[in-house]
């Protein structure tokens, strides 16, 4: 597995600037607006080739994991999860949750 990544961005969707979580975990979308890079191919492990931007298109409720975003990449379809930052700096923009909803 690659190296695992806990560093900030700029989201290349809203362009806002963003840090990395303070929560012992890895920063992987965009608190503000939610969306992501496809970068992985595991978790964490930055190897993927695409890097097509992921769209948030749903909210999950996961037993062990909590609530997940589920990211649809705009390039070539692949879908995945990751789990809603929360108790962080930027914790995830509870609005655009909601919106997942509807």
């Amino acid at each position: 597995m690659g190296k695992r990544e806990n560093t900030g961005f700029v989201c290349e969707h809203c362009t806002h600037t963003v840090i990395p979580v303070t929560n012992g975990s890895y920063r992987n979308h965009c608190p503000f607006c939610l969306y992501s890079k496809h970068l992985d191919i595991e978790s964490g492990d930055r190897r993927c080739t695409c890097t097509g931007l992921m769209k948030p298109v749903g909210l999950q409720y996961n037993t062990k994991k909590g609530f997940q975003i589920v990211h649809e990449c705009l390039e070539c379809g692949f879908r995945t999860v990751n789990k809603v930052a929360e108790f962080t700096v930027q914790p995830d923009d509870i609005d655009e949750l909601i919106r997942l909803f509807q």
